[in-house]
């Protein structure tokens, strides 16, 4: 009875799960960036996630905004096959002093077009991989994406994410920069860390007393061998002796 019991337990909470999938698919399938958390003053390989939602449609473009207020000095692009990057430079009014660097422009967006018969189909996904740094101050900085699908449709992921709030329909990218550690913290965690060398000293001395007691073993066993090597020709010996007397 017990047994039966669990079994439609685990049938329900199993039902539960697969319905929780279900819902979940559709809301979790947007145009994201990985990492979302990174370090200020840091160099990241960001890459962009992009799901196809069209069931008839495939993606032949993407294109992602760069914080434009708080430009990045460095945005290399990752090749990807089928497709072509072209990075948009803007010139701005006047310098802006990022970290210890001046720019008079920067690249404020990435765009993906797919060559002739290259498209993300329906129930496909694709990334698309930038380098980019250093990452400004910790904040939370929007990465606004645009979709172009192949029957003319153009989605705008731009809408911005509030906490509390329910998610938008279309969320924009975004990406959470935060503090690096301070060298003292740093120096802490190191401090806190066991020491390799008295850990290998313990395998060793733990290895040592293994080959102590092996060779102590071995040792014991040979003494065995010869003993029994010696009593074995002392009882041929008086049987030859014996085999003499009696034909005599």
């Amino acid at each position: 009875m017990i047994t039966r019991t669990l079994a439609r337990a685990g049938l329900a909470a199993g039902g539960a799960l697969a319905l929780g999938l279900v819902l979940a698919g559709p809301a979790s399938a947007h145009v994201t960036i990985r990492p979302d958390v990174d370090t200020a003053g840091s160099y990241a390989k960001i890459t962009v996630r992009v799901p196809n939602e069209s069931d008839t449609a495939g993606t032949v473009q993407v294109k992602l905004d760069l914080p434009a207020d708080t430009p990045i000095p460095s945005v290399r692009v990752q090749p990807h096959a089928g497709w072509t990057a072209e990075l948009t430079t803007t010139q701005f009014p006047e310098p802006v002093q990022v970290g210890d660097r001046t720019l008079e422009e920067a690249v404020t967006a990435v765009t993906w077009t797919a060559e002739p018969g290259v498209r993300i189909g329906p129930g496909e996904f694709d990334e698309f991989a930038i380098s980019v740094g250093p990452l400004p101050d910790a904040g939370t900085y929007l990465f606004p994406a645009t979709q172009t699908y192949d029957d003319g449709e153009i989605v705008a992921w731009a809408e911005e994410t509030v906490e509390g709030q329910e998610e938008p329909d279309r969320p924009a990218p975004v990406l959470e920069v935060v503090e690096a550690p301070a060298e003292d913290e740093v120096d802490t965690v190191a401090d806190e860390e066991p020491a390799a060398d008295s850990e290998s000293g313990s395998d060793a001395e733990a290895a040592s007393a293994d080959g102590t007691d092996d060779d102590g073993s071995d040792g014991l066993a040979r003494g065995v061998g010869i003993a029994g090597l010696v009593v074995g020709a002392a009882g041929l010996g008086i049987g030859a002796a014996a085999l003499r007397r009696r034909n005599a």
